[in-house]
C-alpha cells in the first residue's frame, strides 16, 4: 500500500475527532496490520520487499458489492473476509501455499475502511497469510482487488486443471451448496446469524491444507469451486478434454440440490486422481475430513452426466460481450 505522492487533498481533522483522509486512513489500517519480519518491506513505500518463493504461485481476484455480496445482507467485515478467502482459493486449488497479500480498496469516501479491514485482516490470519501492501481510491462502489503470492513446498509441482485423463476418479473436499442456502436464508429474512448456512455465506475458508495433501498425493488435475460446481468440474474437463460420468454429489444439510450444483462459493475443491486410495490415506494422516467420490472421468469429453442425466453448465458467468 504506497502512501499517497504529494499535492493530494489531505481532509482536515474535525473537532474532537480523528485525522481524515487517504494518508490517515492508510497509516491507520497500516498499524492495525501485523508488521514485517527481518528485511521486508510492507505498507509504507511504493512497493513492497518480500521473499518470494520457488517456484512461486501468483493470483488476482475481484470483489465487487452487489456483484459478490450484497452490502443490505453481510456486514463490511464479512465482505473483506470473502474478498481474502476468494483469493486464496485459487491458490489452495494449485496445491500451493499462501504467503502475501496486496489489497486495493475502491469505494465511497464513507466506506467504514476500518470495519472491512477488520475482515481482510482476520481472513488473512486464519490463512496464515499477510497483507503487504495494495492501494486505496474513491470510487462509487465498493470494489477490493487481493493479488495473493503463494508458493509449493518440494515434493509434485502446482496441480493444473488440465491434467485429468480418463479412468481417473474425481472427488471433492466437502459438502456443495452451503453458501447458496445461506444466502438464500437471508434474502428470506430467516438467516440466524449463527446458523452454519449463514456462516458458509459469511465467510468461507479456502481449503490449502486439503490442496496441499492432494497434490502430494499425486493428484493429476483440481480446481476450485468458486462459481458453482457443475460450471467449475466442467471447466476442469474442458481443460483436460475428458467427460464426466458422475454418480453423486455431495449436498450440505439444508441446502437443495439445485444449490449444490450450480450455487458457488463453496471453495470447496474438485479433484482428479488415478490413485483415489492414496488421496484418501494422504487426508487421513494430514487429519483432514475425507473427500467424496463422485465418479469418473471419460474418453468421451461430449458426454457429461450426473445420476445418468445431463450434468449441465449452471452456476455464475459474468456478463461480457
Amino acid at each position: 500500500m504506497a502512501l499517497p505522492k504529494p499535492g493530494g487533498t489531505e481532509r482536515p481533522t474535525p473537532a474532537g475527532g480523528r485525522p481524515r483522509g487517504e494518508r490517515a486512513a492508510i497509516s491507520r489500517l497500516a498499524a492495525a496490520l501485523p508488521g514485517p519480519p527481518g528485511d521486508e518491506l510492507w505498507i509504507g513505500d511504493d512497493a513492497a520487499v518480500v521473499e518470494v518463493r520457488s517456484p512461486a504461485v501468483l493470483t488476482t481476484d475481484l470483489a465487487v458489492a452487489g456483484v459478490h455480496g450484497d452490502l443490505a445482507l453481510v456486514a463490511l467485515d464479512d465482505f473483506g473476509w470473502k474478498a481474502v478467502a476468494a483469493a486464496v482459493s485459487d491458490v489452495a486449488a494449485m496445491g500451493a501455499t499462501a504467503d502475501h497479500l496486496l489489497v486495493a480498496v475502491a469505494g465511497p469516501a464513507d466506506t467504514d475502511l476500518d470495519l472491512l479491514y477488520r475482515g481482510i485482516a482476520a481472513a488473512a490470519d486464519a490463512h496464515r497469510c499477510h497483507v503487504v501492501g495494495g492501494d486505496l481510491s474513491g470510487c462509487g462502489e465498493l470494489v477490493v482487488a487481493v493479488t495473493v503470492t503463494g508458493h509449493v513446498d518440494g515434493g509434485p509441482p502446482p496441480v493444473r486443471r488440465d491434467g485429468a485423463r480418463a479412468g481417473d476418479r474425481v472427488l471433492v473436499t466437502g459438502p456443495l451448496g452451503a453458501s447458496a442456502a445461506g444466502l438464500r436464508l437471508l434474502q428470506a429474512g430467516r438467516g440466524d446469524q449463527s446458523g452454519e448456512l449463514v456462516g458458509r455465506h459469511r465467510r468461507p475458508s479456502a481449503r490449502l491444507r486439503e490442496g496441499t495433501a492432494a497434490r502430494i498425493a499425486g493428484a493429476s488435475a483440481m480446481a476450485d469451486v468458486s462459481d458453482g460446481f457443475a460450471a467449475d468440474v466442467g471447466h476442469l474437463a474442458d481443460a483436460s478434454g475428458v467427460g464426466l460420468q458422475l454418480h453423486t454429489v455431495p449436498v450440505a444439510r439444508g441446502a437443495t440440490w439445485d444449490e449444490a450444483l450450480a450455487g458457488g462459493e463453496d471453495y470447496e475443491l474438485v479433484i482428479t486422481t488415478a490413485h483415489p486410495e492414496d488421496l484418501v490415506q494422504r487426508f487421513a494422516t494430514s487429519g483432514l475430513a475425507p473427500p467424496v467420490e463422485c465418479g469418473v472421468c471419460t474418453d468421451q469429453p461430449e458426454v457429461r452426466t450426473v445420476r445418468g442425466v445431463p450434468l449441465g453448465t449452471g452456476g455464475w458467468e459474468h456478463a461480457w460481450r
